[in-house]
């Protein structure tokens, strides 16, 4: 061993080692001799054996890193995410609480009040009814994706959702908000071939071409959500496991990967952006139809009612579109949580509890559905009471 260890640092290396090595004796002992072997010497070869490595404090043993868990694996390593607190103080937790549980239980009872009516009514059996009912349950989907979870938090004074409640939350949010811009799509078509082509509308719009396109808005929002939600979660996460939103959020999730390989995320958004820009420039050349042909009808009154009803339709679409795209395709530079919080806010919370407030608005027929219903409601509760007087 002795003679091997002198080969390798004198012969191999380059270097003349002039130190005396033990003799063999009979009687199978070894002579004590002391090796003298140069501190500096031995520093100077295990530099040369290997560049990578720096040396300890010792000066002679290389310093081997410890691997961080977080920087050699993936994200399976992280049990769970730390989401953004709404305050500092339990005041505003409790604050916030409350403001999300007013929108969310409005918005609870706007879309179930269209649900119910469109249901239940034989008259609101129609396309565009039939595209509004599916427009509320994605509404119900989406808020009920990403605000319960904040309120209980709010409410507990914690900011932990699990690894599996994160995938699922991305994956949930991505299909409701997908589908739900793909409906308004369908909405904008459906109401710009009832008012530009009137004669062609039972063709275009039959039971079964409506049944299909609604598929087609629901399968494309699953696929969409697939796409995104393996994607984002095949990154190795190593920054942190705290996210600076109330809700997993995929451009927050992407700020925690240790390596580029999040720029392939980024390409698809960007695709997912053209294609939602197509369909918004789809929506508006349809309202701009529309426009064009209510300007032709005589009376001024029906110019206003379709103006009415057709604005609060595409501000609230491009409030959508123009917050959703600003919350993913926003350079870091000019990012900030109450910045971030506030779009997320806009584009996710507020459209499901304004649209069945702006879609039924000018709706007399679906108001007046809502309304028989109410009635139908407390005459039943009337005739058959919960607590029956004594």
């Amino acid at each position: 061993m002795v003679e091997f260890t002198i080969l390798v640092f004198s012969g191999n290396t380059g270097y003349s080692l002039d130190i005396q090595y033990p003799e063999l004796v009979e009687g199978g002992g070894e002579q004590d001799v002391a090796l003298t072997i140069h501190k500096e010497l031995v520093g100077d070869l295990l530099r040369h054996l290997d560049v990578h490595k720096s040396m300890g404090p010792d000066g002679i043993h290389p310093r081997i890193p410890i691997p961080n868990r977080q920087q050699t694996s993936n994200s399976s390593f992280i049990t769970e995410f730390l989401l953004l607190p709404f305050g500092d103080t339990r005041e505003l937790q409790l604050l916030h609480f409350a403001l999300f549980l007013g929108i969310y239980l409005a918005a609870l009872l706007g879309n179930g009040l269209i649900l119910s009516a469109v249901a239940c009514h034989h008259r609101l059996h129609t396309p565009m009814y039939f595209f509004l009912l599916n427009l509320a349950l994605l509404d119900l989907g989406c808020i009920s994706t990403t605000v319960p979870k904040a309120m209980a938090n709010s409410l507990w004074d914690t900011r932990a959702i699990s690894y599996a409640g994160c995938v699922a939350q991305v994956f949930l949010f991505v299909f409701f908000i997908s589908a739900e811009f793909y409906v308004l799509t369908i909405m904008a078509y459906d109401r710009y071939v009832a008012i530009c082509k009137p004669l062609h509308y039972g063709t275009l719009l039959g039971s079964r071409a409506c049944a299909q396109m609604a598929a087609a808005a629901w399968g494309s929002g699953v696929l969409y959500a697939l796409l995104h939600t393996a994607n984002t979660f095949s990154l190795p996460l190593c920054q942190s496991n705290a996210l600076d939103q109330f809700f997993c959020e995929i451009p927050q999730i992407l700020k925690l990967s240790c390596t580029d390989s999040y720029l392939r995320e980024v390409w698809v958004l960007l695709f997912s952006a053209c294609l939602t820009s197509g369909c918004f420039a789809f929506i508006v050349f349809s309202y701009v139809q529309i426009f064009r042909a209510v300007l032709r009808v005589p009376p001024e009154e029906g110019r206003h009612k379709a103006f009415s009803t057709c604005l609060p339709h595409l501000a609230v679409v491009s409030l959508f579109l123009s917050t959703a795209i600003f919350a993913y395709l926003k350079p870091l530079s000019i990012s900030s949580p109450s910045s971030d919080l506030l779009v997320a806010v806009l584009y996710s919370v507020m459209p499901p509890a304004l649209n069945p407030l702006i879609y039924s608005m000018r709706n007399q027929e679906l108001k007046g559905a809502i309304r028989q219903m109410i009635s139908w409601m407390f005459l039943c509760s009337d005739k058959f009471p919960f607590f029956p007087h004594k």
